[in-house]
């Protein structure tokens, strides 16, 4: 198989799966080694852009989606309602999420300087952060991330294409975070 066809088969199992998977399962269906997958998903990653689609990576899974520009008039074209907006202490309570994931929810109200369990709970059944391990520490708490949807959501390819926070608020959250 020559390296388009990868990429267009490569493009078809994201397309059905309609879930992220991960890059060692596709690598094995595919029959490629990790790295010749790389050179697939560029392939892909430049033919999905002129298809108003995009490659997601989220941790070591891969998922296509709509670009996040084609959104609205996708909406309107399935008849699916303007989505409801986050509250201002779930959109905190995300970009914490985001910045400094893996992070509990004790560390999150360290920062936030309030209680946050509304706002987990509200993110939790958007599908926007979900629970990604427990904390080795007494007690074991669950430990959040952000999921592919938070990415689909706000239009990004993986989580290195976050907005680079400012030095001093880079700081200012890393000192609030406390140990649990």
């Amino acid at each position: 198989m020559t390296l388009p066809d990868r990429a267009a088969l490569l493009g078809a199992l994201l397309f059905v799966s309609g879930e992220p998977v991960s890059r060692e399962r596709l690598a094995a269906v595919l029959g490629v080694s990790l790295e010749e997958l790389d050179a697939v998903v560029v392939e892909l990653t430049q033919r999905a852009a002129t298809l108003g689609l995009v490659l997601l990576h989220h941790d070591d899974r891969l998922q296509l989606a709509t670009a996040p520009e084609l959104g609205p008039v996708i909406a309107q074209f399935l008849g699916i309602p303007e989505r409801s907006r986050l509250s201002t202490a779930a959109l905190e309570t995300l970009a914490i999420v985001a910045y400094l994931q893996p992070v509990t929810r004790a560390e999150i109200d360290a920062v936030r300087g309030v209680d946050s369990s509304g706002a987990i709970q509200t993110l939790l059944a958007h599908g926007l952060i979900e629970p990604v391990g427990r904390r080795a520490s007494p007690g074991q708490p669950v430990e959040y991330g952000t999921t592919a949807l938070f990415l689909q959501r706000f239009g990004l390819p993986d989580l290195r294409a976050l907005p680079p926070l400012p030095g001093e608020l880079r700081a200012l959250l890393v000192t609030r975070r406390e140990p649990v």
